[in-house]
């Protein structure tokens, strides 16, 4: 799941990973229609197990921080941002964590390649 996937990863993962950095991630799948989808079909029903592969639950719930640094990059033009995406979750995790995040906000690109391949 691209940089969902890294973030959960990393987070899960502590101690094998230096820094963690992921484009425009699914931040806080167990709240938007993607993550549901995906988390019923993968997970089942128990929602309670989604929380094990939520970045920002996993982030809410640590007791330390992430040995190495956080970094997102997220367009601000991106079509999902509102209603998939949540970076201002995880942020806000992060911040109640003492995590250090930079959460980069690029004015003008969405959730295509050319952002990608821009940056």
């Amino acid at each position: 799941m691209g940089g969902h996937g890294a973030l959960v990863l990393a987070l899960r993962h502590r101690d094998r990973f230096r820094s963690v950095s992921a484009f425009a991630p699914i931040a806080a799948p167990t709240r938007c229609p993607w993550g549901h989808k995906a988390f019923a079909g993968y997970l089942g029903e128990d929602r309670s197990q989604w929380l094990q592969y939520d970045a920002s639950a996993l982030m809410a719930s640590s007791r330390r921080p992430f040995p190495g640094g956080i970094l997102v990059d997220q367009g601000q033009a991106d079509q999902f941002l509102a209603q998939q995406l949540y970076p201002q979750i995880f942020e806000d995790a992060c911040a109640q964590a003492d995590q250090p995040l930079t959460l980069r906000r690029h004015e003008g690109y969405d959730h295509s390649y050319y952002f990608i391949l821009h940056l």
